[in-house]
């Protein structure tokens, strides 16, 4: 821990506080003095205040930890609260508990070690060497390593006595760290002279009489020397002024103090001389990247370009070991984890090395989904078992992904990846069959479904699934078990019919096909689909029925498509209309906004009109002109306040209309109304109605055949009765009263939004989807319904289009189509609403 600015061990500070303890015991007397013990007793108070400081803020940590374990700030300062309370049960397990979740930095891992190296003394040796094998995996740490190596020379017994054991251990390990960072160009000639220090001590220890095993260990510090000088690394030069100054120790004739390569090999002269043109040509980005008081994006963009640089070279090792040095700053940017990635797939393809850095990658970088696929696929090219993948497999569905797409494509590269080992037998260990896909596949299904808004992904899972289930599991029933599940989810999705449809026809299913047609022909799809299902059937039978076939589809087809068609018509009809009526509307609300300017100019031009026109008129009478003017703008104004004023005292008025639901008191229900009764010119009614007809749409826009009429008194709706089961258009009509109470005690279904539910109560019901089109850019200033008390006496009077549910609407009103919504397009369109032919007349 530190203590003015020192790293001390828990071990030197509780070795301190018990010398503190004792000056405290041989200075007892001392505390008789009152002054003394006054200062003692503050100076304890200040102590306990601090501990009770840092016990509330350790409790408070722990718990956001417990609720937030992926918070990396809050692990590191409980760390550091832990270390400085010296709780070192709950140090080492909140170590273990970030390292599951997070990587740890060198620093972090250094600290870890020299904790638990000053609390076990020599007998946790194997402990301490795990923690540091543990922490050079995570970044590339030159310090960490040389921490970590002479640790291995100072405590391991057989490295220290120089046994074969133990010499062997220690070469393996300093060979390790030469692959890790022995290309590291600034600080990779540390590990180097580390290395030949060792063996120079291992030379020491050789027996005088043992020629020939001293001249083998010379030849290998000959080599050590050798290859470090052929690297390009920093105070090269000095290391061929030592490796002369050996040479001469070993009786080889060389000028020592020469820079130059005479009197050296020619083979180790040109190496040298490589390394050097090598290094002076990564000087200056050396330089770059190791500037101070650089911005974040312009230390990136300078390792971007080093790592340009070294790939142009065209040394995988190299590029390595920089893409490492870069991730020790940055390491948690996603482009860089799959850039290099990316560079290691396509040059090194080590199986080994791959899935350590896959497994770094996705621990920084947890959320990115395409990491976590790429992984996967390196274990499968690695021939990785399958308990390996699953556990890669089930570590990414705990992450959160930015999308749901990229949850689609880690089960896809699951099932992908499953699907090509069964098929080729590549598993030996672990036997695989069709089930797990199957349960990968419905693991999806409840996972994705309820999230996965677009209809290609689902749709390329499932019809996946499909084939898998009829082609690798040989289950027909299944696979049709599979597309009913997806049209029990979206069943008003044309393509998903057509995949079923062209699942059984590949198959050889001609009769099951065809029955998906007269199942799904009559349905309504979005856009033109309920267009194309028709004519793919006639098609299908041309190609795969009979002439009977044919004319079966024909017939069922035919009005289908003449009722689509009519039904397109209306409502580009409408649409056209409204669009015309919406343009008309805002101009002039354009026009009242503008100003004073405005209607300056207006009144200016009206004046100019309103001067010919008197001229015209014999208004020759400066008087009579002037007198004329004043009442045309009056006129004016009273328009504009009727326009202005109109749809917020009906919207004010409308407040206690809202407060309280209509009964259907004196309301006609008409129902099985062919739809072509609603495109007949209009009568007028000889009956007084207060209100209606009131047609019934579902949420496409699709009438249902339902209609309501309000009436003024019961002698007219009973008379309006009398017309009951009268025939229109070929089908009997159902005229009745309007009764939604006894509709309820009968036990029947009242639909939602339909009957008396248009008139239901405003606090169950926004009363700004319902607004009238001529006030639809008013609603969203509407005013909030005021509270009445339940004794007042509410009527109906007039045209209430408050109280109007989204299904049921008469003429003009306007909503916005949920098809329209779907195909992506924000206009308003018009409901399909048409007046109802009258069959009340006697």
């Amino acid at each position: 821990m530190e203590i003015d600015g020192e790293d001390v061990t828990l071990e030197e500070e509780l070795d301190d506080n018990d010398k503190d303890n004792e000056n405290d015991n041989d200075n007892g007397d001392q505390l008789q003095n009152p002054k003394l013990r006054s200062d003692s007793n503050s100076d304890s108070d200040s102590d306990s205040d601090d501990e009770s400081q840092q016990i509330e803020e350790l409790r408070t940590l722990e718990i956001e930890l417990s609720s937030n374990p992926s918070n990396y700030d809050s692990h590191v300062q409980y760390i550091k609260l832990l270390r400085k309370m010296g709780e070192i049960d709950k140090l080492k397990q909140a170590r273990e508990a970030m390292n599951n979740v997070f990587p740890l930095s060198s620093d972090m891992w250094r600290d870890w070690a020299k904790d638990e190296a000053s609390i076990s003394g020599p007998e946790g040796f194997t402990g301490v060497e795990k923690i540091y094998d543990r922490g050079v995996f995570d970044y590339l740490s030159v310090s960490l390593w040389c921490d970590y190596l002479n640790y291995i020379q100072e405590h391991d017994p057989s490295v220290r006595e120089c046994s074969p054991d133990g010499i062997s251990k220690a070469r393996n390990l300093f060979e390790r760290a030469l692959t890790a960072a022995g290309l590291h160009v600034a600080e990779g000639n540390k590990i180097w002279e580390s290395y030949r220090e060792f063996e120079l001590a291992v030379l020491h220890t050789i027996d005088e009489n043992d020629i020939k095993a001293k001249e083998l260990q010379v030849q290998r510090i000959r080599n050590i020397f050798h290859r470090q000088l052929s690297v390009p690394l920093v105070n090269l030069r000095s290391t061929l002024l030592a490796y002369k100054a050996w040479e001469v120790e070993q009786g080889t004739d060389l000028d020592a103090k020469s820079s130059e390569v005479d009197g050296i090999s020619s083979h180790l002269a040109s190496a040298y001389q490589k390394a050097m043109e090598a290094y002076n040509a990564r000087a200056q980005h050396e330089e770059q990247i190791s500037m101070q008081n650089l911005s974040d994006t312009e230390k990136f963009r300078n390792f971007m370009n080093y790592l340009k640089f070294e790939k142009s070279v065209g040394d995988p090792a190299r590029v390595q070991v920089l893409y490492e040095r870069a991730i020790v700053d940055f390491p948690i940017s996603s482009d860089l984890w799959l850039d290099y990635t990316h560079y290691l797939d396509r040059t090194l393809k080590v199986g080994n090395v791959l899935r350590d850095v896959y497994s770094r990658a996705t621990k920084n970088c947890p959320w990115i989904g395409e990491l976590w696929v790429l992984y996967m696929l390196s274990l499968e090219r690695g021939r990785a078992p399958e308990k390996e993948i699953s556990s890669v497999f089930e570590k990414s569905l705990q992450c959160t992904l930015s999308t749901i797409e990229e949850y689609l494509d880690l089960f896809l590269t699951r099932v992908h990846g499953l699907r090509r080992r069964i098929i080729s037998g590549a598993e030996v260990n672990d036997v695989l069959d069709y089930s797990l896909i199957r349960e990968t596949f419905q693991h999806a299904s409840d996972y994705l479904s309820p999230h996965l808004k677009n209809t290609d992904g689902l749709l390329r899972l499932y019809a996946y699934w499909a084939r898998l289930e009829m082609n690798l599991g040989k289950d027909l029933v299944a696979a049709r078990g599979v597309w009913e599940s997806l049209l029990k989810i979206r069943q008003t999705i044309y393509s998903i019919h057509l995949g079923f449809i062209a699942m059984e026809t590949e198959s050889g299913h001609i009769r099951e096909a065809r029955s998906i047609y007269k199942r799904c022909y009559s349905k309504r799809f979005a856009g033109t689909g309920s267009e194309d299902i028709c004519h793919s059937w006639l098609r299908f039978e041309e190609e795969f029925g009979t002439l009977e076939d044919f004319d079966h589809a024909m017939q069922k087809v035919t009005p289908r498509l003449e009722e689509l068609k009519l039904y397109r018509i209306q409502q580009e009809t409408k649409a056209s209309t409204d669009q015309s009526e919406i343009s008309g509307k805002r101009i002039a609300r354009e026009k009242r906004k503008g100003g004073s300017t405005a209607t300056d100019e207006e009144s200016s031009a009206k004046r100019q009109k309103n001067t010919a026109q008197a001229q015209k008129k014999g208004y020759e009478d400066k008087d009579q002109l002037q007198k004329h003017e004043v009442n045309d703008a009056q006129e004016t104004k009273i328009d504009l306040e009727k326009t202005d004023s109109a749809p917020e005292k009906q919207m004010k008025g409308s407040d206690a209309v809202r407060t309280r639901g209509y009964t259907d008191q004196c309301t006609l229900f008409i129902s099985n109304i062919h739809f072509k009764a609603s495109k007949l010119p209009p009568p007028l009614l000889p009956v007084p109605r207060q209100g209606g007809p009131y047609f019934v749409f579902d949420k496409w826009g699709w009438e249902l055949g339902l209609a309501y009429v309000d009436f003024v008194d019961d002698e007219h709706l009973t008379s309006a009765i009398t017309k009951n089961k009268q025939m229109l258009f070929g089908k009997r009509l159902s005229i009745a009263r309007s009764d939604p109470k006894q509709s309820r005690r009968d036990g029947r279904r009242v639909p939602r939004d339909q009957g008396s539910d248009r008139r239901r109560d405003s606090r169950e019901s926004a009363p700004n989807e319902y607004a009238d089109k001529h006030y639809e850019s008013r609603s969203q200033q509407a005013p909030q319904p005021a509270t009445l008390k339940s004794d007042d006496n509410i009527q109906f009077k007039g045209k209430n289009i408050f109280a109007v549910p989204r299904n049921v609407r008469t003429l003009g009103l306007m909503r916005y189509d949920p098809l329209q919504q779907i195909l992506g397009h924000e206009e308003v369109v018009s409901s399909n609403l048409f007046r109802f032919f009258c069959l009340f007349s006697d």
